[in-house]
């Protein structure tokens, strides 16, 4: 276990919309996700999931983005800040993209378990016309490098607010790295 960062910023909506408003804590729900938030439930609440599919686990009940990622954004041209590209969670110093699967971050009262990555869609571009190609490029070999933060489950509830410290913790055995859920 390493504390390797902290939340910078918490965000949440009762709406399926594309941002999400600051606020100072949250209450994560076992099982659920963010108390108040669109895409709390067992079950996927992601609007394209459960057209497809209404009884699949939630594996997306938490989104977490670096906060380096809004800098590097920046420099290309865009102005991001914390909640902007709908995550709930903002951390700083803490690689997420890097994480294995399965790795636990503890902040606060919370266990948070990372289940893979955000991928990102068409509705970026909306937000901010090119930011897609930002935060999902293509490496030399035509695979999808996906930037836009990770998604995880709420594996112990409990209170979360801004400045929480993150200790992270891999998983025991072999490590897979995220792919897209």
């Amino acid at each position: 276990m390493s504390v390797a960062g902290h939340v910078v910023a918490l965000h949440r909506s009762p709406v399926h919309g594309f941002s999400k408003e600051t606020v100072d804590s949250l209450r994560l729900l076992e099982g659920q996700g963010v108390e108040g938030d669109a895409h709390c439930g067992v079950t996927v609440q992601h609007r394209s999931r459960v057209a497809a599919d209404p009884s699949q686990p939630n594996l997306r009940q938490v989104h977490l983005i670096q906060a380096e990622l809004f800098e590097d954004l920046r420099v290309a041209g865009f102005a991001v800040k914390p909640g902007d590209l709908g995550e709930n969670l903002t951390t700083k110093g803490v690689d997420l993209l890097s994480l294995p699967v399965g790795t636990r971050l503890l902040m606060g009262e919370t266990v948070i378990t990372v289940t893979g990555l955000r991928n990102p869609c068409q509705q970026i571009n909306g937000f901010q016309k090119g930011l897609l190609k930002q935060v999902l490029k293509v490496d030399r070999d035509g695979r999808p490098i996906r930037l836009a933060g990770v998604m995880g489950i709420v594996s112990r509830g409990g209170e979360l607010s801004t400045g929480d410290r993150i200790e992270v913790v891999l998983p025991a055995g072999e490590h897979f790295p995220l792919t897209r859920v």
